[in-house]
């Protein structure tokens, strides 16, 4: 349960990055709801995560909550903000992956 605790944590940080990237390019109201947004999913993510942290060891959480939200924006900057892609961007993404799998067998 703590372990799906802390993946739903990782995507509220995707959410609010993916509410930061939205209101760069926004303007008037529309640029305040993303940053309404923002916090709505920073709330939420930091409220998971200290409740994943209380039974998972905090550095294993934080390194998969990180990761999370690192591979989500990435992704999402991909393929919403048409960010570049290159084999040395996929190919570290992808050992990210493997790393937060790593951590999560290990703990």
């Amino acid at each position: 349960m703590y372990w799906m605790l802390l993946i739903i944590a990782g995507l509220f940080e995707v959410g609010f990055a993916f509410c930061l990237g939205k209101a760069k390019f926004s303007t008037g109201n529309e640029k305040w709801a993303w940053y309404a947004g923002f916090l709505v999913c920073l709330f939420v993510s930091m409220a998971l995560l200290v409740k994943a942290t209380q039974h998972l060891p905090i550095g294993t959480a934080y390194a998969v909550w990180t990761g999370i939200g690192a591979i989500g924006t990435v992704t999402l900057g991909i393929i919403v903000f048409q960010e570049p892609t290159h084999f040395w961007r996929v190919f570290f993404l992808f050992t990210l992956i493997l790393s937060i799998i790593g951590l999560k067998t290990v703990s």
